[in-house]
């Protein structure tokens, strides 16, 4: 599928912002939890405590090789390791919005969690800001697979691969930053 048939897909908005919107399946409670919960966003994203509260701490740690995958995504990355990465809470509405700071290498980024009841479904909005141009190209294609894994987690299907699905969305998104 090529990114102008596919409806869900992240954007630049701006130089050093993305933004990923992705329709989820409800209810809001049970998306919020896959994004708050440690051992539910490692299904999809990263494990690590979130302090639930302004100014509370957060860590993210990715290891990608226990996210969905399969032989030939591993094979083409074995052993990247876990990557952690830190910041604060910086705004938080239960079940509505979760907003932290990503320290980035030196950069301090902040990302955005938005979830807007649409019928049965949410709407998932994260936009990510403060992003080097560098970052922001990697950061395009890795929101669009993270966010599809977690849609496909809760639609109870089987989760695509996160590694292959990287692999073959990185140049169109590489080709557009």
């Amino acid at each position: 599928m090529t990114a102008t048939q596919r409806t869900e897909v992240a954007t630049l908005i701006e130089p050093g912002t993305v933004k990923m919107e992705r329709l989820l399946p409800g209810p809001v409670e049970r998306a919020w939890s896959y994004l708050t919960e440690s051992d539910k966003r490692a299904k999809w994203l990263a494990g690590g405590e979130f302090d639930l509260r302004v100014g509370g701490d957060i860590r993210l740690e990715f290891d990608n090789s226990r996210l969905p995958n399969d032989e030939a995504g591993l094979a083409k990355h074995p052993g990247t390791g876990i990557h952690t990465f830190t910041g604060k809470v910086t705004r938080l509405e239960t079940n509505r919005v979760l907003a932290h700071t990503w320290l980035w290498g030196d950069t301090e980024t902040e990302v955005a969690y938005e979830l807007t009841p649409k019928g049965k479904d949410v709407l998932l909005t994260i936009v990510h800001r403060r992003l080097t141009n560098e970052v922001a190209k990697n950061v395009l294609g890795g929101w669009d697979v993270h966010t599809g894994i977690l849609a496909d987690l809760l639609h109870n299907v089987p989760p695509r691969p996160f590694w292959t699905t990287h692999d073959r969305l990185a140049p169109e998104y590489a080709a557009r930053a």
